[in-house]
């Protein structure tokens, strides 16, 4: 019962927001792709990488295992989405059921508490302003100290606004309802602030990829395959998807609870194959590394690679291989920003500087 009402009251935020909120509508759906956990491998990592390793490295990590532990609490809590549970809820008199607008980002098949945005953008934009305060706390004069206040105080103000923007567009788009958002959130920094104590992460070995990623990969299999022996189904939510999605191409296989789990599997092992590969110690480890123009050039090139991308379809007609080619995609994306773009601009300079000698 106190969740109906929990549910009945979020309706009420989300049909408030959409009544009053309408002349926000494309920003707000900007800031729901803004908190998208994809943009993490395509645009902030490959950013980050190149200017400090450490918290590029980092960022992967808390990415991951943040994606991951949001895929369990998921299962664990069974949450409903706002635009399937109006349509199913017994709480409205006469089946006077609320109206909720649906937009073509509304359909998430996959059970909705916590957020996996609200999440996701907190545990990365976490782990960036950390990074950007780390470099100021080394100040010591009295006029550094206040500068580093001030920045302290404008990059925290900066992240609080976006979390709270990413939070009101999931809710204005009737795919979460406030609380789930909210636990999103903090979910979110306790993982980022977790892997702020947590150095080995730079030094692991391919190995200790590989047994991580099968470790997070067994368990999400092993305490599925345990409930459903007990008959509790933990895809209950993507007939729900399907059922009450207002326009069925709105619904993708990519937001399903597998796909996300498979995309980040690809992702970590990825990272680590390039970290521990030879070409990322011949550029990203040579006397190139340090120079301006190579982090200039391995960004640019990393982020325009990486939008290509994008441009890669891949078939959803056979479940299993769309997986497989998720993950061999999700890989190839870390590789690239450590290893085969880096190598290449070292290439292309160590080859300018002989024909100038």
């Amino acid at each position: 019962i106190e969740m109906d009402l929990l549910h009945s009251n979020g309706v009420l935020i989300i049909q408030h927001l959409q009544r009053d909120y309408r002349a926000y509508q494309d920003f707000l759906n900007f800031m729901s792709h803004v908190g998208d956990p994809r943009n993490i491998f395509s645009i902030y990592f490959p950013l980050w990488f190149q200017l400090n390793q450490v918290v590029g490295t980092k960022m992967i990590w808390v990415a991951v295992i943040g994606d991951w532990f949001n895929l369990i609490f998921k299962w664990i809590l069974f949450g409903h989405r706002p635009y399937w549970w109006v349509q199913e809820t017994m709480i409205y008199p006469n089946q006077s059921s609320p109206c909720l607008e649906q937009f073509p980002i509304t359909c998430e098949t996959g059970p909705g508490s916590p957020s996996g945005h609200a999440m996701g953008s907190s545990c990365v934009w976490y782990v960036m302003v950390t990074a950007a305060l780390s470099y100021t706390v080394r100040w010591k004069d009295k006029s550094a100290v206040t500068l580093h206040r001030l920045t302290w105080s404008f990059l925290w103000s900066i992240f609080w606004i976006i979390q709270i923007s990413v939070c009101i567009s999931r809710v204005f788009i009737a795919t979460h309802f406030p609380h789930q958002v909210v636990l999103g959130v903090f979910a979110g920094i306790l993982v980022a602030e977790a892997f702020e104590h947590t150095p080995a992460i730079q030094t692991a070995s391919l190995r200790m990829y590989i047994k991580t990623n099968l470790f997070l990969f067994l368990f999400a299999l092993g305490f599925y395959l345990s409930l459903k022996l007990l008959d509790i189904d933990l895809l209950w939510s993507v007939p729900k998807a399907k059922k009450w999605c207002a326009n069925p191409d709105w619904i993708n296989i990519d937001t399903t609870p597998f796909a996300g789990l498979v995309r980040n599997l690809g992702a970590l092992f990825g990272l680590g194959l390039g970290i521990n590969s030879e070409m990322f110690i011949t550029s990203c480890k040579g006397k190139n590394s340090c120079k301006i123009s190579f982090r200039i050039l391995c960004i640019a090139a990393s982020l325009a690679t990486l939008q290509l991308y994008n441009f890669v379809k891949i078939p959803t007609h056979t479940e299993y291989l769309f997986y497989i080619l998720s993950f061999c995609k999700s890989a190839a994306m870390p590789l690239t920003v450590v290893a085969l773009v880096p190598y290449c601009v070292h290439s292309l300079m160590r080859t300018t500087e002989k024909k100038l000698n």
